[in-house]
């Protein structure tokens, strides 16, 4: 049975791991999530583990930059630029970046990019807005969905914190039939301290955010997903679960 459970309240992109991410009123959701999401990282040269790529958990300064400008070349939007902390606005590709980057890290870097994207866990991600409520309230900061680095933002018509967990083995449609762009939830988001980081200055707030969660719902906040069904979504758009 397919249900309306709520509407989409933001989408956001994150071209760059780790930088901060770009909100959008639609997007094109494929089969490796959204168009553009994550499909540049800087890896770390010297890093001979399976997972080589540079986050925020590492260098948190990564989340102050802040990616800009429009590369369709690809048939997908990507960034051109990176806005540095300090304001500078620097190409994506140059080596200034790319020295940038290196030194604050204290290792080598270099920019990668990978067609289907660079994903910790899956390439779409999704929270409810009341979960983010109800985390940042119980950790006594300011609410702020930044901290959670989701694809796809809803606001639920139940407004129950932690429903995404109900949603594991269920498929969202976005849309109002059955034949809209879906994505077939997999399993919780079991959280790291990321989002103890403030996305305005990097700094944590001795550890509260992260304890929240753990404490709430056994660390987890929002859910994963693959695309089982591809198309443009959309800020307003309604939702529906299929159990």
């Amino acid at each position: 049975m397919m249900k309306v459970i709520g509407q989409v309240r933001e989408l956001v992109r994150y071209p760059i791991k780790s930088m901060a991410g770009t909100s959008t009123e639609s997007a094109f959701l494929g089969w490796h999530g959204l168009n553009g999401d994550r499909r540049f990282a800087f890896r770390r040269v010297a890093d001979q583990s399976g997972f080589p790529w540079l986050s925020a958990s590492r260098l948190p300064e990564l989340l102050l930059y802040k990616p800009f400008g429009l590369d369709e070349s690809t048939g997908e939007p990507l960034p051109t630029h990176v806005r540095t902390p300090s304001g500078t606005k620097l190409e994506l590709r140059s080596v200034a970046l790319e020295s940038e980057i290196a030194e604050r890290f204290r290792g080598p870097m270099e920019l990668m990019q990978l067609k289907h994207g660079i994903f910790d866990d899956a390439s779409v991600s999704l929270i409810n807005q009341t979960t983010i409520d109800t985390i940042c309230r119980e950790a006594g900061v300011e609410i702020d969905a930044r901290r959670f680095r989701a694809n796809i933002r809803l606001e639920t018509h139940d407004g129950e914190p932690f429903e995404e967990d109900k949603w594991v083995g269920g498929r969202l449609i976005f849309g109002k039939n059955e034949s809209g762009p879906a994505v077939s939830v997999t399993a919780r988001d079991v959280r790291c301290m990321m989002i103890n980081l403030d996305p305005d200055t990097a700094k944590q707030h001795e550890g509260r955010v992260l304890k929240a969660a753990v404490h709430l719902n056994a660390n987890n906040a929002g859910v994963y997903g693959t695309v089982v069904q591809t198309g443009t979504i959309h800020v307003g758009q309604i939702v529906s679960l299929v159990l």
